[in-house]
């Protein structure tokens, strides 16, 4: 399988791009992105584009894959309405619907947000987001709602606010995992389920934290 990834220096990113790496289905991963990842593996190459918004000149190298992983996002904390939505919304559809035209039969999964869809900023522009991927025609799109990620393997957000929160309650998450599946997951986890739902799909485009969950029980690696 070949797999596109975008936003592979985010936690999510690290966390799939170390799946795919480990997964021997996987024969080649091109992260795509407006810096490096620092990953030197032969399954990996890179495409550094300063403006993700114009890909038209990578286009050739875009088109031969199974399965695209879009994790890039960023925090709404700060931020108006207009500009996340242009990063959440704006750029998302516009990769899509690229990779769209170049290869239909293409499974393209969104890493979204628990709570998505409610009345918060957020919640509406990734709601909006996620109902516009899920009209697009490829083979099969796929939207992940994990809820609070534990990261494993020494993975950590860029985010600060998220370092933080993640330090500060990490001898409670394997805990709360245990106790509450529905809403804790960890990064391997959200990475196997991935790569799991591209190769065999799901019974539902939308996959919650519990649905991640049970994806990697049918995990074959």
């Amino acid at each position: 399988m070949r797999v596109l990834l975008f936003g592979a220096t985010g936690m999510l990113g690290q966390a799939v791009l170390r799946e795919c790496l480990l997964d021997p289905d996987v024969t080649r991963v091109l992260a795509v992105g407006r810096s490096s990842a620092g990953q030197r593996d032969p399954k990996v190459s890179e495409i550094i584009a300063p403006n993700l918004f114009d890909l038209s000149g990578f286009a050739p190298q875009l088109s031969d894959f199974h399965a695209c992983f879009f994790t890039l996002g960023v925090s709404s904390a700060g931020m108006s309405e207009t500009d996340y939505t242009r990063i959440t919304f704006d750029l998302t559809l516009s990769v899509a619907n690229m990779l769209v035209t170049l290869n239909r039969e293409m499974t393209f999964i969104y890493v979204s947000g628990a709570g998505t869809g409610g009345r918060s900023m957020w919640a509406r522009v990734k709601g909006r987001t996620e109902k516009e991927i899920l009209r697009l025609p490829f083979k099969a799109a796929y939207i992940f709602r994990p809820g609070i990620i534990q990261p494993m393997h020494g993975i950590r957000s860029r985010t600060r606010s998220y370092r933080i929160f993640y330090t500060a309650l990490k001898p409670m998450l394997t805990i709360l995992r245990r106790l509450f599946p529905g809403y804790v997951t960890t990064t391997e986890q959200v990475g196997r389920a991935m790569l799991t739902v591209a190769k065999n799909g799901f019974r539902k485009p939308i996959l919650e934290s519990r649905d991640i969950a049970e994806c990697v029980k049918r995990s074959s690696f």
